[in-house]
C-alpha cells in the first residue's frame, strides 16, 4: 500500500492540508531559481492512506501536494488537474484552494 506524509492546520477557522510522498520527505529538489523543500516540519505530520487523504481534502480550505504518487492519484480521482503542476527536478506539486475568502 503506497503511504504519504499528512499533516493539518487549523488556522482563524480555516483547515490547511499538507500531503507528500512518504519517499520525498526531507528532500530538497531544485531547478533553475525554483527550489521545492519537502520540510518535515510542514509536510511531516502521520503516514496515511490514500482514504485518509481524500476525506482530508474533502474538508479542507487549501491543500499543498507534493510529490508524483499524490499528485498522479489526485489526478486520476479528478481533484486536480495535472497541467496546473508545478514541475521540479522530476517532482511535482500543486496547490488546491477553496473559497477562502469570503
Amino acid at each position: 500500500m503506497s503511504l504519504f506524509y499528512m499533516k493539518i492546520y487549523n488556522m482563524g477557522g480555516k483547515t490547511m492540508v499538507t500531503i507528500c510522498d512518504e519517499e520525498i520527505l526531507g528532500k530538497v529538489f531544485r531547478e533553475g531559481d525554483i527550489v521545492l523543500d519537502i520540510s518535515p516540519t510542514f509536510y511531516g505530520g502521520k503516514k496515511v492512506g490514500i482514504e485518509e487523504v481524500i476525506e482530508a481534502i474533502n474538508t479542507a480550505d487549501i491543500v499543498v501536494v507534493s510529490g508524483r504518487r499524490i499528485v498522479d492519484e489526485l489526478a486520476k480521482r479528478g481533484l486536480t488537474l495535472k497541467e496546473y503542476t508545478l514541475k521540479v527536478n522530476e517532482q511535482l506539486h500543486v496547490q488546491i484552494i477553496k473559497g477562502v475568502y469570503e
